[in-house]
């Protein structure tokens, strides 16, 4: 058995060092963005909260808020309505549901195109 065991190569074993990286690539860093050669990102001058940012968006297009009011209105009415049994009065406001939903949509179309085609500053 001596023999067997002196005729095996002695691999020496190498301990496995903690402070030492893994192979391959280097992990990402979520706290830092991604280093982009040739990109130069533009600074945030500051946060917007979601008040300043509705304020800003409904100067914008005044018509899209009012289109969903007009929507949510039309809705709501016509939903009591027919709850109290006025059947022509009903399908009357939902139909104005429809336009009201067709003008916000035409109010989002034409804001959409409208940013597009502005210049850039």
């Amino acid at each position: 058995m001596a023999a067997a065991a002196a005729a095996a190569p002695a691999v020496p074993e190498r301990a496995a060092s903690p402070a030492a990286p893994p192979p391959g690539p280097a992990p990402f860093d979520f706290s830092q963005p991604p280093v982009i050669e040739g990109f130069t990102p533009l600074p945030r001058l500051k946060e917007e909260t979601f008040k300043e940012k509705f304020m800003r968006k409904t100067k914008e297009n005044p018509f899209v808020p009012i289109g969903c009011l007009g929507t949510a209105g039309a809705l709501l009415y016509g939903l009591r309505a027919f709850h109290q049994g006025k059947t022509r009065q009903s399908q009357l406001l939902m139909r104005g549901r429809i336009f009201a939903q067709g003008f916000t949509v035409v109010a989002l179309v034409v804001g959409v195109l409208g940013t597009a085609l502005k210049p850039k500053q």
